[in-house]
C-alpha cells in the first residue's frame, strides 16, 4: 500500500521558520547573560517554549499540515508570549 503524502502549507512553513528564528534569538540572548544563576533561570523558563516549538516542527515534518497544526502553533505562541511578558530579554 502506498504511503499517504503529507499535506504541505507554504504559509504555515513560513510561520514555523519565523518561530525558529525567534527561538534562536531568545536562546542567543539567554546565552549572553553573564550571571550563571539568572541564565539558568531563564533557560529553565524557556525550555517549555523550545519543547512546544520542537513538537510543532516535528508534527509538521512527519504529518504535514493537519487538524492539530493550528492548535500546536497556538500553544507555542501563547507560551512564547507568556515568557516575553514574564522575563525581560
Amino acid at each position: 500500500m502506498a504511503k499517504k503524502r503529507r499535506k504541505l502549507n507554504k504559509d504555515f512553513e513560513k510561520e514555523i521558520y519565523s518561530s525558529k528564528k525567534n527561538v534562536e534569538l531568545v536562546l542567543a540572548k539567554i546565552y549572553d547573560i553573564e550571571d550563571e544563576d539568572i541564565q539558568k533561570e531563564y533557560m529553565s523558563a524557556f525550555r517549555g517554549v523550545v519543547n512546544l516549538y520542537d513538537e510543532l516542527k516535528d508534527d509538521y515534518d512527519q504529518l504535514g499540515f493537519n487538524d492539530n497544526s493550528k492548535k500546536l502553533q497556538s500553544n507555542y505562541e501563547n507560551a512564547f508570549n507568556l515568557f516575553e511578558e514574564e522575563f525581560e530579554i
